[in-house]
């Protein structure tokens, strides 16, 4: 019993003390593309990312988005000309985790944390 107890013990503190690595900074300007899977389809686009602007060309078309840094991790992007109600919704987003090229991050609507969505973002060559 006590060989037992002290794996479970040793293996509690291993895992507690491992963090993802996140690197945000890096990844707060730059080209990337995204992607996700909506109802089982993986979609895709591509994005070009300042401190305070995001042009995202999703099917090769267009839209321009600002963006507030509320910490190094985390923002909200809000799209500067909505065509629908929906798309004047602001989404937050935030980087769980970031590698050489990219990084894993989950999104949503704000004030909306019943649909949290995740996607993986990878650094285009410029």
């Amino acid at each position: 019993m006590r060989v037992i107890t002290s794996f479970v013990v040793v293996f509690i503190l291993l895992t507690a003390c491992y963090t993802n690595e996140r690197n945000c900074k890096a990844f707060q300007t730059g080209s990337f593309s995204f992607y996700t899977v909506v109802d089982g389809d993986t979609l895709s686009s591509r994005f070009v990312r300042n401190d305070s602007i995001e042009v995202d060309y999703f099917f090769e078309t267009p839209d321009t988005a600002n963006i507030r840094w509320v910490s190094d991790c985390e923002c909200i992007v809000t799209k500067r000309n909505p065509l629908t109600f929906q798309e004047a919704k602001a989404v937050q987003m935030k980087i769980l985790s970031t590698f050489e090229d990219g990084y894993i991050f989950e999104y949503n609507l704000v004030g909306d944390r019943s649909n949290v969505q995740r996607g993986r973002v990878t650094r285009l060559e410029e």
